[in-house]
């Protein structure tokens, strides 16, 4: 009998802040895995909601999007991290503020819209390996996986290190609102009746409160090669 090995998967969950994104960059980059940015796909679908003029209450409407939505990433090059091409167009800048994260928050608590996004995910798995970043890849869209991680930190910390990036994307925020949309899409994300933001039970949890990127992909590195 012949037999096809399972393509190893590190799953990295946690809220948003917590420095997920950039972490699951660089250990694949250091792995040589592939990546699912998740996140993406759902601020995806709430982008081309958005630009169809949805109502994101349309649960219908909603899904129906999610199932034509064209997503693709690709490579920047010279360091220059990852582009998401939504239906043609580089959303890449506009998936990364807070409106798009409230819309992808918003979605995602629709059953419908997560079964129609289940089988794209589950598409990256290909060797020689999957970084899986998001809220729920431990939980339910990899159960299996050998290697799972829970990333976390402080809403305040969270708060400072958003502020510094859409500073200097020379957006006009106030730190307190971001710490206050940061607490409410915790609580949101957290008890919503699918897949609510929680650490898988044999995760390993990780505090990158007052810890450097390079901590904690070093960190991160260690679960993988224990």
């Amino acid at each position: 009998m012949s037999h096809t090995p399972v393509v190893p998967v590190l799953t990295i969950d946690g809220p948003s802040g917590s420095g997920k994104g950039t972490v699951s960059a660089l250990v694949a980059e250091r792995l040589g895995w592939r990546l699912l940015d998740s996140g993406a796909l759902y601020r995806a679908v709430g982008y081309a909601a958005g630009a169809a003029g949805l109502d994101l209450s349309d649960v219908e409407a909603v899904t129906r999007c999610a199932q034509e939505t064209k997503i693709q990433f690709r490579a920047a090059g010279d360091g220059g991290g990852t582009r998401v091409i939504v239906n043609g167009h580089d959303a890449t800048d506009e998936l990364r503020t807070e409106t798009a994260g409230a819309a992808a928050s918003a979605i995602a608590s629709m059953p419908s819209v997560r079964e129609a996004l289940v089988a794209l995910q589950l598409g990256f798995r290909r060797a020689p390996g999957l970084v899986a970043d998001g809220r729920d890849m431990g939980t339910v869209i990899f159960p299996d996986a050998a290697h799972k991680v829970f990333l976390t930190a402080s809403a305040a910390e969270r708060a400072k290190r958003r502020y510094k990036q859409l500073k200097e994307k020379g957006l006009n925020v106030t730190l307190g609102g971001l710490q206050r949309e940061i607490e409410a899409r915790d609580s949101r994300d957290a008890s919503r009746a699918v897949a609510p933001l929680k650490p898988a039970e044999d995760a390993v949890l990780v505090d990158t409160t007052g810890m450097d990127i390079d901590e904690v992909v070093a960190k991160v590195l260690a679960v993988v090669q224990s």
